[in-house]
């Protein structure tokens, strides 16, 4: 077991991402999912989790895979075009996941999607969580926007909040 790893974990709170995103970023990164979402008929959903619990850690739980756990439990994978993106953020590990339901298989290739995640974790980095969370989502609206474009004269429901959930 990777102990530096499960400490990280185990010592990361709740405040820790109040610390990294305060009320204000949360509001600036809704309104940046709103105004994506007003551009292509897809969905964006944003989590941010602080750490994995100690059990999970210790099992050998990846990023990929709670982001998998939480795709699903977000319903992101039940919109009605399965046109949905997760954006995960796990701050312990400073890791950024992105999970595409299936209507984006053979449509985006999985290097496009890592390309996002790095910048995000670039910004990360540097301290930056709020500007990473929003490049990153208008970089998802981008890949959206190709394949699901907004038909013109409308704006396709709002299938999932905007708001980040914090887990």
């Amino acid at each position: 077991m990777d102990w530096s790893r499960w400490f990280r974990h185990t010592l990361a709170t709740r405040s820790a991402v109040h610390r990294a995103f305060p009320p204000e970023a949360l509001g600036r990164i809704e309104a940046a999912v709103d105004a994506s979402e007003q551009l292509h008929s897809g969905e964006i959903r944003v989590a941010i989790e602080a750490g994995l619990e100690p059990g999970e850690v210790a099992s050998g739980k990846s990023p990929r895979q709670r982001a998998l756990e939480v795709f699903a439990a977000l319903g992101v994978c039940d919109t009605e075009a399965n046109n949905g993106v997760l954006v995960y953020v796990l701050l312990a590990d400073r890791d950024v996941e992105i999970v595409a339901d299936r209507g984006f298989n053979g449509r985006v290739t999985a290097a496009e999607w890592a390309t996002v995640c790095e910048d995000m974790q670039r910004e990360f980095r540097a301290g930056r969580y709020a500007e990473g969370v929003i490049a990153g989502v208008e970089d998802v609206g981008r890949i959206i926007g190709a394949h699901y474009p907004q038909r013109p004269g409308q704006r396709d429901e709002d299938e999932l909040p905007n708001r980040p959930a914090l887990l």
